[in-house]
């Protein structure tokens, strides 16, 4: 359930406004500020809002952009287990606890970009457009395949790691999640995304998508080159079964919305236009 006390965030001028909206046994930290077109922005698994400041900066010099933390990520509370559908309650929660003018841009980053696209789905009219910024991709078969397991358990424990150390420090860019937790996700993150074209076929407003053109680096060995294909081979499928969506390539891998901040707030600002891929 919201607290209405805590939730109702109003953005007149450009101060950054925090408050937190409580559902779902969770508190979500959430943060609004700057001038313009409503813009609600949603992180993916294991960044935050903090992590995303300088997207977040960029973009509010002409959007109300408000922001907020997953459960178990940055300021938000943790959770007793972690899953696609309580972080779809967090993002719907958020939404509709703002007081906005009109209905937002909503912009997600990997597993926020399928956030956004079921949050779309299932309530039309709640957003005015979407952009998704590297996830949401209707892959044709799994990312993570059994070959591909004992890597990325390797990658998740690894993550976990650096991650306790950032709890240790106490700061808003922890995260909560354990190793099990990361895996698991990804893992189910696979099977939304098998399923996400039927999500796609209810969305009737304009979809921009700006990708990684090597999401697993440009290494010519090991899972990189797969990987690389198959994402660019879903993007592929779903502008067959969807022209209206507006892809955007930028060469670099998944870590584009930290390494290529200016590039994709200018895409964002740009009008939508019809069916583009850059190479």
């Amino acid at each position: 359930m919201t607290s209405k006390a805590d939730a109702t965030g109003k953005s007149g001028s450009g101060a950054v406004r925090h408050f937190t909206v409580h559902h779902d046994g969770v508190g979500i930290a959430v943060s609004r500020g700057g001038r313009g077109r409503p813009l609600v922005l949603c992180p993916g698994l294991n960044s935050t809002q903090a992590d995303l400041h300088e997207l977040v900066d960029l973009l509010r010099r002409d959007h109300d952009v408000v922001t907020f933390d997953l459960r178990g990520h940055g300021l938000a509370s943790a959770a007793a287990r972690y899953s696609f559908d309580g972080f779809l309650s967090d993002l719907t929660a958020v939404l509709a606890a703002l007081d906005l003018p009109s209905a937002p841009m909503l912009v997600g980053y990997s597993l926020g970009a399928d956030l956004a696209v079921h949050c779309a789905a299932e309530r039309p009219g709640t957003v005015a457009e979407l952009v998704l910024i590297d996830g949401a991709n209707p892959l044709p078969e799994p990312f993570i395949t059994e070959a591909d397991l004992a890597e990325f358990r390797a990658m998740a424990d690894d993550l976990a790691a650096r991650q306790a150390a950032q709890r240790a420090k106490g700061t808003a860019h922890q995260v909560s999640l354990t190793a099990q937790d990361i895996l698991g996700l990804n893992l189910e993150i696979d099977g939304v995304r098998a399923a996400i074209l039927d999500r796609y076929r209810k969305i009737d407003h304009p979809v921009r998508m700006i990708m990684s053109a090597s999401i697993a680096g440009d290494s010519g060995e090991g899972r990189a080159p797969r990987h690389n294909q198959l994402w660019r081979a879903g993007i592929d499928r779903l502008v067959r079964e969807r022209p209206c969506v507006s892809p955007f390539w930028l060469d670099t891998d998944h870590r584009l919305v930290f390494t290529h901040a200016p590039e994709i707030a200018e895409i964002i600002r740009s009008a939508p236009r019809s069916r583009q891929a850059d190479q």
